[in-house]
């Protein structure tokens, strides 16, 4: 493999991994495919490739291809990958658990709308005249002292008695001698 494809594959996964974590499924699969064809199958790159790729076959609903893929690539050489392999097999072949229809959310499939569709348009802020006065700030809200608490907390002087012992001990210790 020459150092120039090599290349190519990586930038092609790193595009797939960002496509992938942006909900990109579709075009991760695609780069992840296209690093894949590059890069032989029995090195290590070649398996992170391949197990990114069962992930994104599995978000996009391709299971029968996830989970061939991690059959595959549970011969893999290099260890690790098929160790994850092995992991990630186990977790497409569990049993789907049903659900009540009143759990789920559904999210609207927003790839069917064209581009300006998805665009957002935002109304520019009308400019405000000079003889439109200001708002006047909030009243201040007056407080019933007769209603606060002021019923005296121990704890005060509980944490001033601690607060004065510790420093009396260090004093204490620096005339001493001791090494604190």
């Amino acid at each position: 493999m020459s150092a120039e494809s090599l290349e190519i594959a990586k930038t092609r996964y790193q595009n797939g991994k960002v496509a992938f974590e942006n909900g990109q499924y579709r075009e991760a699969i695609e780069n992840l495919e296209k690093a894949s064809a590059l890069l032989a199958g029995n090195s290590r790159l070649g398996g992170e490739v391949e197990i990114y790729l069962v992930t994104a076959y599995e978000a996009v609903g391709r299971s029968d291809d996830a989970i061939a893929l991690c059959e595959r690539l549970k011969r893999h050489p290099h260890f690790e990958t098929s160790k994850q392999a092995r992991r990630m097999l186990y977790i497409l072949k569990a049993p789907k658990l049903k659900r009540p229809s009143e759990w789920m959310t559904e999210i609207p499939d927003l790839a069917a709308l064209a581009d300006n569709e998805l665009k957002i348009s935002v109304a520019a802020k009308s400019t405000k005249s000079s003889g439109e006065q200001k708002p006047k700030p909030p009243e201040p809200e007056f407080v019933d002292l007769s209603q606060v608490n002021t019923r005296d907390n121990r704890f005060i002087w509980v944490a001033l008695i601690a607060i004065a012992l510790t420093i009396s001990y260090l004093v204490w210790l620096s005339f001493s001698g001791i090494p604190g």
